[in-house]
């Protein structure tokens, strides 16, 4: 069984049905340690030895969140710039991560449509997360294509809850390793593989 480890990160949590639907269908197993960063941090002071020790205690390593300006909330990249340490995650003596899996779960306003060379953003969801699975590169770790909720606005309270059931899928195939990892390290959503 692999060990996930979620990083959560919504400023506005309690607007959000998605992520309420996403984080009700996460399976209560012992293999699957949930951390609301928003709740454990409001003062944004991280407790880096901690949050370190979390992560060498997992072999997948998710980030949920909303997409910010196509990028994550403002207390997710401080806990990277603060627990991704030089010598610790990267640089001489910092392969505490080494082969450690890396992926985003996120929530999007605007429609998959957009996210493309044709579109209004211009880029794909993956190409908008360079920086992320680079930052993940550097660390010594494998980074796995986005579960995505895009255009979360207009969804129906179906739609909400089919979502909430392929997460559920998607981590119960993740903790029993029944994903090709290859194949989910170059798609471009981790959505296609779990249908």
């Amino acid at each position: 069984m692999a060990k996930i480890l979620i990083l959560f990160a919504h400023p506005l949590y309690e607007k959000s049905r998605i992520h309420k639907a996403l984080i009700k269908a996460i399976p209560e197993a012992s293999d699957i340690t949930f951390r609301d960063l928003y709740e454990l941090y409001p003062d944004f002071n991280i407790d880096i030895k901690k949050e370190q020790l979390f992560l060498v205690q997992h072999d997948i390593i998710i980030w949920q969140h909303p997409v910010y300006w196509y990028s994550v909330p403002p207390l997710l990249k401080q806990w990277i710039d603060m627990v991704l340490e030089f010598g610790w995650a990267y640089g001489p003596g910092g392969d505490k991560l080494k082969d450690k899996y890396l992926m985003n779960v996120v929530s999007a306003g605007g429609q998959k449509v957009v996210y493309n060379s044709e579109g209004r953003n211009r880029f794909t969801l993956r190409q908008f997360f360079v920086p992320l699975e680079q930052t993940g590169t550097l660390c010594g770790m494998k980074y796995l294509a986005p579960f995505a909720v895009h255009g979360t606005h207009l969804l129906t309270n179906d739609e909400v809850r089919e979502y909430g059931a392929q997460y559920k899928k998607l981590l119960n195939k993740l903790m029993n390793k029944e994903i090709d990892m290859v194949l989910a390290a170059n798609s471009d959503y981790m959505n296609d593989l779990i249908q």
